[in-house]
């Protein structure tokens, strides 16, 4: 009897064990399943498709002239203004024509045949232009009078630079070029350095306390330029101080007599010669140092220290407001003061 008790409680026992096993079994699995579900919820999905960005076909640009839509990196391109053309060579863009007939000696390899000749910096050969079909046409304040009648034959662009804000209307110009073209990494490390060079020769120029004055000799005759005029540059951001704070505002400067140099006694001179570059009537070019180095000159403080100083008027009165040029022009008045 006892016996058959015990069987009887080892027979349930064993059904309660296989019973708790199988309920284990199907809760892992159970477990598993979830587990893998679970693992393909997380599953990084594909990314999403993004559409490709595209620059702009086109540009525009408002200037003191109007608004100019231009497209980007235009194929045939007509360069008035010599600083833009100094710019554009600079950066490795090609152009197709250049009126020709006063091209600064700095960029004479525009005098070659594949250029085309559009005639005068101020009577242009409108009919040449026209048959070129020019993408774009780049104009500075000597073809201002004839914008509109560019502006029919082709996009016209007027870079000009305001004396009167001179560094950064030169940046914003050398800027739009570096746009329109898609070099503006490379506009970005020219100006750069540009402005570094500038810090420096303004930190030595203002240092001296000395006086400087500008003038423009032409056939024997001088005009006087200062602050906020055409080359008042050298006052305004190079930092020599000016020795007549009074001079009149002209694009051809205040006609002055050689005793009114010798009255305001400069430390520094320094002397565009436009005939250098620019012939007389006689078709001779005109140097100015004889000229300009006469009794009265020579007592002042310029010629007796050596400070008579003689631009280069390929940057300074053909062109200007490039990167070439205007890399020069600091040069230039830094060697007055690097001595």
């Amino acid at each position: 009897m006892k016996k058959n008790i015990l069987i009887t409680v080892m027979a349930l026992f064993m059904v309660v064990a296989l019973a708790a096993c199988g309920n284990n079994k199907a809760a892992t699995s159970g477990n598993n399943t979830s587990a893998n579900n679970a693992s393909e919820t997380v599953q990084p999905s594909a990314e999403p498709t993004v559409a490709p960005t595209t620059e702009p076909t086109e540009l525009t640009f408002k200037h003191a002239l109007g608004e100019t839509i231009v497209q980007k990196n235009p194929q045939k391109v007509v360069v008035f203004d010599f600083g833009s053309l100094d710019t554009l060579d600079k950066l490795g863009v090609e152009i197709a024509a250049l009126p020709k007939g006063s091209i600064p000696s700095y960029l004479s390899k525009y005098s070659d045949a594949k250029y085309e000749d559009i005639g005068d910096l101020f009577e242009p050969d409108f009919e040449k232009i026209n048959s070129l079909s020019p993408d774009l046409i780049i104009i500075s304040a000597r073809q201002q009078e004839i914008y509109e009648e560019l502006s029919k034959i082709a996009p016209t662009l007027y870079v000009a630079v305001d004396n009167a804000n001179y560094m950064q209307s030169f940046s914003g110009n050398v800027k739009t070029l570096g746009e329109i073209f898609g070099k503006e990494t490379e506009v970005d490390a020219e100006l750069a350095t540009i402005n570094a060079d500038i810090q420096k020769l303004h930190d030595t120029a203002s240092a001296t306390g000395k006086k400087a004055l500008i003038v423009l000799a032409n056939e024997g005759k001088i005009s006087a330029y200062g602050t906020g005029s055409r080359f008042g540059v050298i006052h305004d951001v190079f930092g020599f101080t000016p020795a007549d704070a009074k001079i009149e505002v002209s694009n051809h400067g205040q006609s002055v007599s050689y005793e009114y140099v010798l009255e305001k006694n400069p430390d520094y001179l320094f002397v565009i010669d436009r005939g250098a570059v620019v012939k007389s009537e006689n078709g001779q070019a005109s140097p100015a140092k004889e000229a300009v180095e006469n009794d009265l000159v020579k007592k002042t403080n310029a010629f007796k220290e050596g400070k008579i100083v003689y631009l280069d008027p390929n940057y300074w009165y053909l062109s200007g407001g490039g990167l070439v040029s205007v890399s020069e022009m600091i040069k230039e008045a830094q060697s007055i003061v690097a001595e």
